[in-house]
């Protein structure tokens, strides 16, 4: 290359870098430069997703004097540390914690009770919701200024910690508390799928008429709360939001802590709405494994299946599973493409309808008293008529057909009480 070339090169490249940082410093640019952006405020230029409790900054001068209440578990954390911590260290007097199901810790079963207790490293009082009592009473609530919510949620209907978030919003309408919710992404927040739960199935996996996958966030589902006049008595609780920050539903979310013993894939959490049907029937989900709600399976199917696993008792996650001990032969779904689900926006009820078909004992299949589940089926499905369509070899598409006009009213509904696209 000629000395003449290297300098129109040379002269181009000066024009061009002069060009950009004029652009910048005149704010022709739409994005700003990096460079020139304070550190707390570096993730949003770059369009970095932020839970509600990384924003500090938006709500920790607004509990300066409060004495806090937290309803907490072990996915309340900023980093890798807990919420409670952080804001420990930065001088909030948090009073008491509240724990849901499996406990502040996270360290009790699915479907244990948990007693009140205090947390061992910082010595506060820890409120169980999932023991004695299911939301704070009036004298829980009596030292405290401002009750805030901070749970991962999973998305589905019969997950408790939407009846937490709810009976938790009742104790502090009746008190007059307010709410302050430290909303997180909704890793099945991608789609809304399954029958409207019937009023008459309602229960502790199931309180409001919403599908199996409802596509709210925790705030948003607050709002649809207040709004819908679903609160006991029809109260309205007082709530203030902390967003997430660049977060939109369609976006594709890991979580940075397992949401419960049993869910601790990200591949486990996407098939968790399909699976967990299966808590009703006398098939098992996994439970019992170290994969559960990946792998299915039962003593019975041997010989008609090759994939097979042992259910055995694991503290902290599933003590008496179904089928401990014994030879589960089914489906592996392990390596199941998860892109399918995001794609498709559905349940998948083709491993039901297939295990169904399979099981040898057709009217066991669906025995609540054998499968020794969290749930029966009905109540799981929240319809009855689930079940029946299934006995009676409906196609997947029959079936759907049966959830309209109710997941399309839904739909309309729930578009009132989005935060996020």
């Amino acid at each position: 290359m000629s000395r003449f070339t290297y300098l129109i090169l040379a002269i181009f490249t000066f024009i061009s870098c002069n060009s950009s940082a004029q652009q910048i410093q005149t704010g022709r640019n739409p994005v700003p430069d990096p460079r020139n952006v304070k550190i707390e405020n570096i993730d949003k230029v770059r369009g970095k997703l932020r839970t509600g409790a990384e924003q500090t900054e938006l709500y920790l001068p607004y509990l300066k004097g409060k004495r806090i209440g937290m309803v907490v578990n072990p996915t309340s954390v900023i980093g890798s540390t807990t919420v409670v911590d952080s804001l420990l260290s930065l001088g909030v007097k948090i009073v008491k914690i509240f724990g849901p199901e499996h406990g502040f810790r996270g360290d009790a079963s699915a479907g244990i009770h948990v007693d009140d207790s205090f947390d061992a490293k910082t010595g506060i009082p820890a409120i169980s919701l999932y023991g004695k009592h299911n939301k704070p009473t009036k004298e829980d609530l009596a030292d405290i200024d401002l009750m805030i919510y901070d749970i991962q949620d999973v998305g589905v209907r019969f997950y408790t910690y939407i009846n937490t978030l709810q009976h938790v919003m009742e104790a502090c309408a009746d008190n007059n508390k307010e709410l302050l919710i430290l909303d997180r992404p909704n890793p099945n927040g991608f789609y809304v799928d399954g029958p409207i739960l019937d009023q008459k199935l309602k229960s502790g996996i199931g309180i409001n008429p919403i599908p199996i996958t409802h596509g709210l966030t925790i705030a948003e589902y607050a709002q649809m709360l207040n709004g819908e006049g679903w609160l006991a008595n029809k109260v309205k609780c007082n709530i203030k939001v902390i967003k997430n920050a660049n977060y939109t539903h369609t976006m594709p979310y890991v979580l940075p802590v397992k949401p419960s013993p049993n869910l601790n894939t990200a591949q486990s959490i996407l098939l968790y709405p399909s699976l967990c049907l299966f808590e009703g029937t006398i098939i098992s989900q996994g439970r019992g494994t170290y994969f559960p709600f990946t792998i299915l399976g039962n003593p019975d199917l041997k010989g008609k299946y090759k994939f097979s696993f042992v259910p055995k008792g694991i503290k902290g996650m599933s003590e008496t599973p179904l089928h401990m001990n014994k030879d589960c032969y089914g489906i592996d779904l392990r390596q199941y493409n998860t892109n399918k689900i995001r794609k498709e926006g559905k349940i998948n009820l083709s491993w039901l309808i297939e295990l169904y078909n399979a099981y040898p004992y057709k009217d066991k299949f669906f025995d609540f008293k054998q499968s020794n589940q969290m749930g029966n089926f009905d109540k799981l499905a929240g319809t009855y008529d689930l079940k029946q369509q299934i006995i009676a070899g409906k196609s997947e598409e029959e079936i759907r057909q049966s959830w309209e006009p109710g997941l399309s009213q839904y739909k309309l509904m729930r578009k009132k009480y989005l935060l996020y696209q």
